[in-house]
């Protein structure tokens, strides 16, 4: 694994930036992507201490940016050897009756059609050279619906779709492709979720211990560090306390 390169989008934080953090101890070559430059400069400079890094700053959710980044790459980093496709959000949780066009369109932009996106640049040298992995970070969500979730369930479910689709159309490549689908990990997303309301972000994770982003890099490095001839399909990971979308055990 020393020495292979690896891109993780979304690594400004949470999963993402855990991941890259990760990556990098383990000696491979990492490229973090993610909007906020700031925060991937403060990572390039400490991972560099470690690893080769190189930064691109863009949104998955605009083709031509996203195009146009990745086509930028230098000759010595375009041999993507692994890809995370870590970026996501969740916006609202109302019933679809209250849901807001401008959420629907960020949850489906991002999700899915980033994830897109994404692929669609890192895939043709990896069928050139009939070997690779991605990594898609789905979500429990995309596996149970639970009361209004509706649209983020819908994304997920897709990336759940998605992920099983790739994996059969890249069989005959060597490519191997997972799925990793967190229950409850606490990173950002409940703040984005609920639009900067600390104080709600905050009550998700009460009374219980949630997953960390460590938790969630850690079984995507046991996915991507397995023997050549072991496919890690797909992984479902909660805390302790959880048993279901929905279910939650939490001190009273």
């Amino acid at each position: 694994m020393i020495g292979k390169i690896a891109l993780v989008t979304g690594a400004t934080s949470g999963i993402g930036e855990a991941t890259a953090r990760l990556f990098a101890q383990k000696g491979l070559r990492v490229i973090i992507c993610g909007r906020r430059k700031e925060r991937l400069k403060e990572l390039e400079a400490e991972l560099s201490k470690i690893t080769e890094v190189y930064t691109l700053s863009f949104d998955v959710s605009q083709q031509k940016e996203v195009a146009e980044s990745l086509n930028s790459l230098p000759n010595e980093w375009k041999s993507i050897d692994i890809l995370v496709n870590n970026a996501g959000n969740a916006h609202g949780l109302e019933p679809i009756q209250a849901g807001r066009l401008s959420d629907w369109e960020a949850m489906i932009d991002i999700n899915l059609k980033g994830l897109l996106y994404v692929t669609q640049c890192i895939l043709p040298q990896m069928v050139e050279r009939e070997t690779g992995h991605i990594v898609n970070i789905g979500s429990i969500a995309g596996k149970e619906a639970y009361p209004n979730g509706n649209v983020y369930c819908a994304s997920k479910a897709a990336v759940d779709s998605l992920t099983k689709g790739m994996r059969i159309d890249l069989n005959p490549y060597g490519i191997r492709v997972t799925q990793i689908a967190p229950g409850l990990v606490e990173t950002e997303f409940s703040l984005v979720r609920f639009k900067g309301d600390a104080q709600r972000a905050k009550k998700v994770y009460e009374g219980y211990q949630p997953l960390s982003a460590q938790d969630i890099a850690d079984a995507i490095w046991y996915a991507v560090a397995a023997p050549a001839h072991v496919q890690i399909a797909d992984i479902v990971i909660f805390p302790t306390a959880q048993a279901s979308a929905t279910i939650v055990k939490k001190k009273t």
